[in-house]
Order: structure tokens, then C-alpha cells, then sequence
């Protein structure tokens, strides 16, 4: 069983732990809901410009002549038993232009494409100025054209064009054949389609309809362009478009008779049209309105594609008769919200998220005013932040199962132990003599094979090793300690009788007596040397450098040193130093310098002056110093073996550069080409 609290474990520990797993806990939730709030103000933002983008795109759509075609149009189309004329978004067509036409029904949008690269338009102009007519504008492709020869009275011989117009009971046929006019330049072929009435029971008026006017143009150029290589094996498959002129009685009728103009006709919408392009003879017709898979143009229903999840569009025509045209509703299904989450996603913050959204344009076109309204839908922004949510929570939960599972470990594994070991922890330091620092505790019982157990057999055997090492170190430096005062107390009294026998204070033999003195000062009742000679104090003092290098140069020899060399015959050089300890610097550098020379060669004294100091360059010939201990030669301890016969403690060099340092100096060592250099930088005075 897991106590909350063990005993043994410090309360700031406790607090600690569990404080930082509650803060990791709530860290997490509040990064969850900081990334929600976050993609919930940029889905809203993102939402607004898209919005707003819908807008825009919708009115430039509806602008556009064929959006004010099927503004004009909303229930205009193909049909199973013919066409239903649209209302064209301009007064009428110049059908007698074939340039003009054809730009006017391209720009309008109302072709039907039907398979095999034909297409067709029907409609009636939006202006009674123009007359009851109907015009039919449209493409085929077929071959070289057959004409009819004028006052042929056989129709069948050539390419010809059936039209067929139902409405209100009565039915309006005729049969135009394709008759020769002067030829155009790019043209392969220009003709009148000339319109003869037909009754319901097949016979054909002997004259052509004076209203109906037609023509019919092909072009030059062929469709299969591999065919117009030489020599070509099948005839040229050319476009040909023409544009008719439909005289509607009825129409006509309406627009004299009756006292206010109505147009377009109410009834436009029950109109049935059939056309059919027939070549030479009885065969197939070349082109058919009825054929099924026509694409038809735009319409108002294609405007769902623009709207997004949840937006509503609206239509209404304002005058001359206002009415509701159309209301289209993005009505996608989208994946459900679990409450929970709906409840989540609307308590978050966000910046505009009340305020609805709705815009409202007015298209002007030239059969009336519409209203176009747009209404937004934040529900599914929401909706879509669901999903987010749902990606989330499995990042969140496995987030904080892993947290509490971390904290269940610690408190089993951790905590548990942590409680025996603060307990032993408190009863060593008890056990610690200060004054002898020595630690009386037996750890040994609770050796195991566990992790505890364990570190308690490694506590154990380090506590022994501390023991034995606080003992063994205790004996040296109390033997360190009796071997510095017995060779203090051997050497003080001969060197003072020494001092008496030379009085003078210019003799050489005095000067080198009282450098024993000092060193004796300096270690006399102190332990261990390094302490010894990092605690010594100098006395600095203005020394003349030059002079006193000839002096040490001189005097070498007496210290066991022969062959020292200086030669410089400047004037004085003032320097800040303390004689003796510099003189002992030199003779340690020196020593050193003697043992690693070639033999029979020199050692060199070389004095630079600088701006703010000088350098005594100290050269021997011989091996060079080892790359790894270039920078710790100066270091206490370090030595290469025996001198004079004896273990070195690696003591001059550190004496050495410890009395440099304390005169406000450096010393470095350099490996030259010819031996090494060790170069002793001091300050003028």
C-alpha cells in the first residue's frame, strides 16, 4: 500500500514532486486549450476571408453576362421532348454578323455542348423592340457542304436545317436548305438558309418564309490537322455555324394586341424547340437537339459548388415583379460533435464570433434588379474544430497518463526509497567525529540485491575507504609536519654561524646565506611545501635587471651552474622585484635548464625590453619539452623522474612561477628550433 505522505521524506521534497507533476498536468491542458483557442480564432478569421471571398466571387459571377443569363433564366434548360428558349441578357442578335453572333453567345453562356463538337443556343431577346422572334445560333461539324441551286424545287439534295417550335397547342415547322452567297475571305462556305413553312401533314410552302432569315457559314480550316498533310486521304472535316431567325405569330400577336407589353412572354417556359441539321438525301441527321448527354450551360444551381459547409445563398428578384428565385443551402454532411466537445468548442474565446454573417449585393440586369444575400455559418467552423479536438484529446491523454504514470513510479520507486536512505543519511552524519573525521557507522545489514541494497554495500565500502584514507593522511602530514621542523631546526643554526663568518654585506657568500634563511622562513613549521610557498610573502622593491643578471650570470658557477652566458652591455633597466626571490626564480629556471642541456653547450641570458616591462629569455640547447606537458611543467608535483640521483617532487618550476606571479610577473616555456626557451616577463618600475 502506497502512503500519501512516507514518513522520512522532507516536506519540500514531497511538495516539490508532486507540485511539479501537478503544474506538468496542468501545463499540458493549458497548451491543449491555448492551441484550441488559437485554430479557433484563425478558423473563424480564415472563415471571414473566405466568406468574404465567396461573396465577391458569386456577384463577379452573376455579373457577367452569363450569370445575368441564368439570373434572367433560373428554370431554363435542356428537356427530354425539345429545348426551352432562354432569355438573353441583350436586346437581341445581329444574326446577319457572324463575328458579332457568335461573340454575343459566347459572352451570354447559353450553348448547350452536345457529343461530337456541336452545341446550340435558343433564346429570345430581352426587348419587345426587337420583335416576336426566336433565334436559334449554333455549331456542327461535318464535311464539304452541298448547296441548293435555286429554283430547285427538290430540297432533299443538300444540306438543309429543320427547325420545329411548340407552344401554347400550336406548332411552327420549317425546313431551310442551304443556298450559295458570295464567299468571304477565311470562308469555305457562306449561305442563306432560306425557311420554308411546313404544315402538320408534311407539304411545303412553294415560297420561303419572307421573316425567317438564316445563314450558314464553314469554315477554311480543317479540325483534323494530320489530314491537311499531302496527299490527304479522306475529305476535310470542317465547323460550320449558322444563326437563325425564328418568326413567332404568337409572339407577334401579344406584343400588338394586348394594351401593356408583357415581355418575355409568361409562358416562355412551356416553349419547345427541336432543331436537326440534315445532309444530302435521307440518311441520319448530322446534328439532333434531342440527342441526350447535352451539357448545359451555367446555372443558378451550380452556385452550391461556391457556398461552403453550413451557407445559405438567396435570390429574389426585386422588380418588375418581385419574387424569391432561388435559396441554395450547402447542406454537406459533416462528421458529429460529440456534446462534450460542441460545449468545449463554444466556451472558447474568440475575437467576432457573435456577430453574424451576412452580405447582401444587387445584381442589375437588363430584365430587372436582384438581390443576392448570402448568410454565413459558424456552426461549422465548430464543426471542423471538432475534429482537431478529437486529434488533440488522444495527444492530451496519453500526455497525462504518461505523467501519472511517471509519478506513481517515483512514488514507488523513488520515494519509498528515499525514505530509508534519508534516514541512514541522518544517523552517518551523526556518527562524524569533527575533530578526527572519522565516520563510525556500520551500513552492512542492509546489503541486498536490490537497488537499495546495493548502494547501501557501496555507501558501506566507500565509508571504510574514507576511513582508511582520513588515517593514512592524518600520519603523513603529521610526519610531513615533524620532517619540516627537524630539517628547519638542523638547518637555522648553522646558517646563522655561517652569517657571523661573513659580515659583509658585499659579500657574494652572505648574499646566498641569506636566500637560505628565507627559504628556511618560508617552510620552517609549515606543511605541506605548496601551502608553504603559495602563503610566503615578498618584499617588491626597484631592481636594476641588467645589472642584476650579470651578477646571477657571474655567480653560476659558484651555485653549480658553469657556462652561463650574458651578454648585454645596456644601461639600467629598472624593473619591480624582490632580489632574493627573483635570484631564487633564476637559479631554479637555471638548474633546470643545466640538467636537460647538451653537453658542452651553454645557456644563454637574452634581456628584451618592451614598452611596459622587460623579458630575461632563458635558452638551453637540447630535446624539446612533450606537447602534453608544455603547460603543467610549472605545476606542483610534476617532475619527469630523478634528480641527482634522487626522486624530484617537482617543486622548483612551482616555486618558480608562484614567485613570479606574487611580483606581479609570468613565466612561460617555448620549444625553439635548437632547444627550449623560458621566457620570464616582469614589470618596470
Amino acid at each position: 500500500m502506497i502512503r500519501l505522505w512516507p514518513r522520512g521524506v522532507p516536506l519540500r521534497l514531497r511538495v516539490f514532486f508532486r507540485a511539479s507533476f501537478l503544474l506538468l498536468a496542468l501545463a499540458t491542458l493549458a497548451l491543449a486549450l491555448s492551441v484550441l483557442v488559437e485554430q479557433k480564432q484563425l478558423s473563424y478569421r480564415d472563415y471571414g476571408d473566405l466568406f468574404a471571398k465567396s461573396v465577391a466571387q458569386i456577384t463577379a459571377r452573376l455579373q457577367h453576362p452569363a450569370g445575368q443569363l441564368a439570373l434572367i433564366n433560373p428554370a431554363a434548360g435542356a428537356a427530354g421532348s425539345g429545348l426551352r428558349p432562354y432569355v438573353l441578357p441583350f436586346a437581341g442578335l445581329d444574326f446577319d454578323d457572324r463575328t458579332k453572333v457568335q461573340q454575343a453567345v459566347e459572352m451570354a453562356g447559353c450553348r448547350l455542348r452536345y457529343p461530337g463538337e456541336a452545341d446550340l443556343c435558343v433564346a429570345v431577346g430581352n426587348s419587345p423592340a426587337a420583335g416576336g422572334f426566336l433565334y436559334a445560333v449554333g455549331s456542327f461539324v461535318s464535311g464539304p457542304l452541298v448547296e441548293h441551286a435555286l429554283g430547285d424545287l427538290d430540297l432533299d439534295g443538300a444540306h438543309r436545317l429543320r427547325v420545329e417550335v411548340s407552344l401554347r397547342g400550336r406548332t411552327y415547322r420549317w425546313l431551310a436548305p442551304l443556298e450559295a452567297a458570295a464567299r468571304r475571305h477565311g470562308i469555305a462556305v457562306q449561305g442563306r438558309l432560306t425557311g420554308f413553312a411546313e404544315g402538320d401533314d408534311g407539304r411545303r410552302a412553294r415560297r420561303p418564309e419572307r421573316d425567317f432569315r438564316g445563314w450558314l457559314w464553314q469554315e477554311s480550316r480543317c479540325l483534323d490537322a494530320d489530314l491537311q498533310a499531302p496527299p490527304p486521304p479522306l475529305p476535310c472535316r470542317r465547323r460550320s455555324f449558322y444563326s437563325v431567325r425564328l418568326p413567332i405569330e404568337l409572339f407577334r400577336e401579344d406584343l400588338l394586341e394586348r394594351d401593356r407589353v408583357v415581355w418575355p412572354p409568361p409562358d416562355l417556359g412551356d416553349v419547345r424547340v427541336h432543331v436537326e441539321v440534315l445532309g444530302p438525301g435521307e440518311g441520319e441527321a448530322l446534328f439532333d437537339s434531342d440527342t441526350a448527354g447535352a451539357t448545359a450551360p451555367f446555372a443558378l444551381p451550380d452556385l452550391r459548388r461556391e457556398l461552403l459547409d453550413g451557407e445559405t445563398l438567396s435570390i429574389r428578384r426585386l422588380h418588375p415583379r418581385p419574387a424569391d428565385v432561388l435559396v441554395l443551402t450547402n447542406g454537406s454532411e459533416a462528421p458529429r460533435t460529440p456534446s462534450l466537445v460542441r460545449s468545449l468548442i463554444a466556451r472558447l474565446p474568440a475575437t467576432g464570433s457573435d456577430a453574424p454573417l451576412r452580405a447582401t449585393q444587387t445584381i442589375a440586369t437588363p430584365a430587372g434588379d436582384y438581390e443576392i444575400t448570402l448568410e454565413g455559418d459558424r456552426q461549422g467552423v465548430d464543426r471542423s474544430l471538432g475534429v482537431v479536438v478529437a486529434r488533440l484529446a488522444w495527444y492530451v491523454g496519453a500526455m497525462l497518463a504518461a505523467i501519472l504514470l511517471t509519478w506513481l513510479a517515483i512514488e514507488v520507486r523513488i520515494i519509498r526509497r528515499i525514505t530509508l536512505l534519508t534516514t541512514r543519511a541522518a544517523a552517518v552524519r551523526k556518527s562524524v567525529h569533527g575533530a578526527e573525521g572519522l565516520i563510525e557507522h556500520d551500513l552492512a545489514s542492509l546489503r541486498g540485491r536490490d537497488e537499495l541494497g546495493l548502494l547501501a554495500g557501496v555507501l558501506a565500502d566507500l565509508l571504510q575507504r574514507v576511513n582508511e584514507d582520513v588515517k593514512r593522511e592524518q600520519i603523513r602530514a603529521d610526519q610531513e609536519k615533524d620532517m619540516w621542523h627537524a630539517v628547519g631546526h638542523e638547518i637555522r643554526a648553522p646558517l646563522q654561524s655561517l652569517l657571523a663568518l661573513h659580515p659583509a654585506p658585499e659579500d657574494p657568500s652572505r648574499r646566498y646565506i641569506e636566500r637560505m634563511q628565507q627559504a628556511v622562513r618560508v617552510l620552517y613549521g609549515r606543511a605541506p611545501p605548496s601551502e608553504a610557498i603559495l602563503s610566503a610573502s615578498l618584499s617588491l622593491a626597484t631592481l636594476d635587471l641588467r645589472a642584476f643578471l650579470r651578477h646571477v650570470a657571474a655567480n653560476a658557477a659558484d651555485a653549480g651552474i658553469p657556462d652561463v652566458h650574458f651578454e648585454d652591455e645596456g644601461g639600467a633597466l629598472a624593473v619591480r622585484a624582490d632580489e632574493h626571490s627573483l635570484e631564487d626564480v633564476l637559479t631554479h629556471v637555471l638548474g633546470n635548464a643545466a640538467r636537460y642541456r647538451r653537453p658542452g653547450s651553454p645557456i644563454r641570458l637574452g634581456l628584451r625590453e618592451s614598452a611596459g616591462g622587460a623579458e630575461v629569455v632563458v635558452h638551453n640547447e637540447g630535446p624539446h619539452i612533450d606537447a602534453q606537458l608544455l603547460g603543467r611543467i610549472f605545476e606542483y608535483g610534476v617532475t619527469d623522474g630523478l634528480q641527482d640521483g634522487h626522486r624530484g617532487r617537482g617543486q622548483g618550476l612551482f616555486v618558480a612561477k608562484t614567485y613570479m606571479a606574487k611580483m606581479g610577473g609570468t613565466i612561460e616555456a617555448r620549444n625553439v628550433a635548437d632547444g627550449v626557451e623560458i621566457v620570464l616577463a616582469l614589470a618596470r618600475a
